[in-house]
């Protein structure tokens, strides 16, 4: 066997099919797996480009599961929030989503008390008075007034100033720091008016503001799901103990931290295996899909090598420890993710970078303002010019204009079968150039399907199917199951047999109607030197299909091509985006035949395979750099997590795994491929109804700002923080009725 990993091929490359011609085809693998197919079992070659990530001298004792994790922040608005009481999550081993709950829960008490402050605080507020023309005034009202927006600013505004801290030290203005400007103004002026200078209070603008935007992040958060928990959930593939066997052979189950390389385990039909190995002795198919993303469980002999994670078949192996903790082939990919995962939470969102233009705008025009009155005017009116200012430039409908529009377009998805878990990714879908697909269970349906049937003369196909499926109806494999269901699907009868077993290297036998019945592989028809029809065998293996052979004896009563079958609605997918001008290329870690039929099939203009998770990961990356591309990745497995957090946008479909689902930007409930298309027609209708709540949240302060700086103040017309607050009430309504108005097109 081959230690180097085979090299991702292309749909144009052409090499030996690893399938088709092996002496030891088994029936239960129903495929070749070949020296070329032996890359899914741990390699030494690949290991090698995350060496520099893992400390070599760490002890092999350690195993994922007790290893410290570094938790990345899902998106830029968890990091706005993380300095909140809520304690610290990594160190007491707190998932991503009870951190995001936890969060929701706060800004919802927050918001509900400052609710209850402001009642007091809008009813005593002088601006209010005069705009509703009355007089509500008492002694103590004013400190009263103070006292209550004190609660209000310190308690209310306590988010916005820990997120602002993280976006001053990140250098990024945002919408923090633009709120916090706004409010921090409002209350030392206020204060400065109750007790020292004569001046209009803000209180009102100060509790209304910080109650809009806890309103407005507090929808925006229930919006999203919890932040990811990919790396948890790749950690829990791991079993927590394994069958060591001793020097006499007895089995102990022991904890992984047990182990050491070179120790012995046992790993029983139907069970993971726990950690990467060699195999010293027993044979069986090993289901690796869902690491590597090939389509058919493996055969494995004595000499090969085992993934932890992956689930063993029907036999039972004895497995010699190779790597442990840090240096296994899944360890690896939680690295990856990691690191992937870190690398896109630093995206800012429109929100942020809108609210960081008004930031600069605001100081700016605030200290002009302040200067200008301070040498033509009196100090008093200075300051209130530019306190009105700077509390003009931080409008309320900001607050509102963008989590209005996400809740609205989150509501919308969900009805149409799209979770959205990473809103900044899902802004950046109208942008996708390139998306790539992986094959197994994403453009096909991951669950194999008869795709002919050639019964030899004289029998009928209802005959054929018939033996083949009331023998493979003993059988869990994924082929026989296939070949068992199209014998329901056609309601033909699965009759009772009897002596079945599994011939090694060779297929199965079972007796029926007092005859004995065989299933076997190629391999093993030659070893019979039975003839069969061998040029429609070379035609559906350069398909990539998996041939099996149905015997009574050595009589051939004829062939069965199975297939991984391919959505329906793929090939219209990938025609629709073709036609949007976006390239659709698929990458698998099947195969180059089956690759390259599926490819041809659905027209794709790039296919890869025979790719290991990693190095998606790195294909991912070549696209984005070497192409200067957007990448959106589509996958469904394990082996597409690492893919998926790398790309610009990572989607996944629903009924594939939970750790594919974590890592994902959003969310294909249906697990159809066609609503990649209805991602990115929402994310542009989403984009440009932000645009239109952006303009009419912020427009108004072109004509307000200078205003309120007093450009018309030689004319008699000043810009009154009564009137801009009534300004602001009517742009809020506005932001309000044009979100709802989004739909996609």
């Amino acid at each position: 066997m081959s230690d180097n990993p085979p090299k991702n091929n292309e749909i144009s490359e052409t090499k030996p099919d690893p399938h088709f011609h092996s002496e030891n085809h088994s029936a239960h693998s129903h495929s070749e797996h070949g020296e070329a197919h032996q890359h899914h079992e741990h390699l030494d070659e690949s290991q090698e480009e995350y060496k520099s990530a893992v400390d070599k001298e760490q002890t092999h004792h350690n195993h994922p599961l007790h290893q410290p994790m570094e938790h990345s922040k899902d998106h830029e608005t968890h990091k706005n929030y993380e300095g909140m009481d809520h304690g610290d999550h990594s160190q007491h081993d707190i998932g991503h989503s009870e951190h995001h709950a936890a969060m929701i829960e706060d800004f919802m008490k927050r918001f509900w008390i400052v609710l209850f402050l402001s009642i007091p605080i809008v009813i005593l507020s002088d601006m209010i008075q005069m705009l509703f023309g009355y007089t509500l005034s008492f002694s103590g009202s004013k400190i009263i007034l103070f006292v209550l927006s004190s609660v209000v600013f310190f308690y209310g505004g306590m988010p916005f100033f820990k997120g602002a801290k993280n976006e001053f030290e990140d250098r990024k203005p945002g919408m923090m720091m633009l709120i916090t400007l706004a409010i921090t103004t409002s209350y030392i002026y206020s204060t400065l008016t109750t007790f020292f200078i004569e001046g209009s209070e803000f209180y009102f603008e100060l509790s209304t503001l910080i109650l809009i935007m806890l309103l407005g992040h507090w929808i925006e958060m229930r919006s999203q799901l919890g932040a990811s928990r990919a790396l948890e959930e790749l950690v829990r593939l791991m079993p927590e103990t394994a069958h060591k066997l001793d020097e006499s052979g007895n089995i102990i189950d022991v904890s992984m931290q047990e182990l050491v390389p070179g120790d012995l385990i046992l790993v029983k039909s139907g069970e993971k295996v726990p950690t990467d190995g060699k195999i010293v002795e027993g044979e069986s198919a090993v289901n690796e899909a869902m690491l590597t993303g090939e389509s058919v469980p493996v055969e494995k002999k004595p000499g090969n090598q085992v993934i932890g994670g992956s689930v063993n078949g029907n036999g039972v192996l004895t497995v010699e420890v190779e790597r442990l903790g840090d240096e296994t082939y899944l360890a690896q990919i939680i690295k990856t993710v990691q690191d992937a995962q870190a690398q896109k939470s630093r995206t800012q969102g429109l929100a942020d970078r809108a609210a960081g233009w008004l930031f600069y705008i605001a100081v700016v025009a605030g200290v002009i303002t302040f200067i200008y009155w301070i040498i033509n005017g009196d100090i008093n009116f200075a300051l209130e010019s530019m306190v009105t200012v700077l509390v003009i430039a931080c409008p309320h409908a900001l607050g509102l204009a963008i989590p209005l529009v996400n809740a609205v377009s989150t509501s919308i998805a969900a009805r149409n079968g799209l979770l959205i878990r990473n809103r900044n990714q899902f802004e950046e879908a109208r942008n996708v150039d390139i998306i790539v697909f992986d094959k197994t269970g994403t453009l096909t349906k991951g669950v194999f399907g008869v795709s002919d049937l050639i019964p030899s003369e004289g029998v009928s196909e209802e005959e054929l199917l018939t033996i083949a499926g009331s023998l493979e109806s003993q059988s869990e494999h994924p082929i026989a199951v296939g070949i068992t269901n199209l014998s329901r699907e056609r309601k033909l009868p699965l009759e009772k047999v009897t002596n079945y077993e599994n011939l090694t290297g060779a297929g199965l036998k079972a007796d029926l109607r007092g005859k004995t019945y065989f299933i076997v592989s190629p391999g093993e028809v030659e070893r019979r030197n039975i003839s069969f029809d061998k040029a429609f065998f070379e035609k559906v293996a350069s398909e990539g299909k998996t041939v099996v052979f149905v015997l009574e004896e050595n009589r051939l009563l004829g062939l069965i091509a199975v297939m991984d079958v391919i959505r329906e609605t793929s090939k219209e997918i990938i025609a629709e985006l073709k036609e949007l001008g976006i390239e659709s290329v698929m990458m698998t870690g099947d195969n180059e035949k089956i690759a390259s039929f599926v490819g041809k099939e659905l027209g794709l203009s790039r296919v890869y395979s025979q790719v290991l998770p990693d190095e998606k990961s790195s294909k991912i990356k070549d696209l984005q750099e070497n192409d200067t591309k957007k990448v959106a990745m589509v996958g469904d497995g394990i082996n597409d997590a690492p893919a998926l957090a790398t790309a610009d946008l990572g989607i996944a479909i629903g009924a594939g795994t939970d750790v594919a689902m974590e890592t994902a930007d959003v969310i294909l409930v249906d697990s159809d491929p066609n609503d990649v298309l209805s991602i990115i027609k929402l994310s542009k209708a989403t984009y440009r109804k932000t645009i239109e709540n952006l303009l009419w949240a912020a427009g108004y302060n072109i004509v307000a700002i200078p205003l309120a700086a007093g450009v018309l103040a030689s004319r008699g017309f000043v810009i009154t923080p009564a009137i801009g607050a009534a300004v602001m009430s009517l742009s809020t309504i506005i932001v309000a009725i044009n979100a709802q108005l989004l739909k996609i097109e």
